[in-house]
């Protein structure tokens, strides 16, 4: 079973991510309340896929999409922002460190659902 590591820090939205996933059962969930225990699990998880927040405490979003893309180990792996951040250039930035989708929260649990499904297709 695919396994999906979601890094944000707001329980409610982490909760409304996990839900909206989990409707699709099929995949394996990996909670981590902010950027750096996202960063903790990595080396023990083996995840398929990553959806972070930008904004979280000490490691943020975009700090975690930099150190994966930059790690051997982890670059290959889809990722996804989930964010407040709506500006074209939060976009830009987002997309140009290496993340494969941006949606703005509140975002379409449908359009997540056939993101996940999009890149987690055997």
């Amino acid at each position: 079973m695919k396994r999906i590591l979601i890094a944000e820090d707001s329980n409610t939205m982490r909760s409304m991510l996990v839900s909206t996933i989990d409707e699709l059962e099929k995949y394996t969930i990996v909670e981590a309340a902010s950027g750096f225990e996202a960063l903790r699990l990595l080396p023990r998880e083996q995840v398929d896929l990553i959806i972070t927040d930008i904004n979280m405490p000490d490691i943020n979003g975009l700090e975690l999409i930099s150190y994966v893309r930059n790690n051997p180990n982890y670059q290959s792996i889809p990722l996804f922002i989930v964010s407040t951040e709506s500006g074209e250039k939060d976009l830009e930035k987002g997309l140009a460190l290496g993340a494969n989708e941006y949606l703005v929260k509140p975002f379409d649990p449908v359009k997540l659902q056939e993101l996940v499904c999009k890149y987690l297709e055997d």
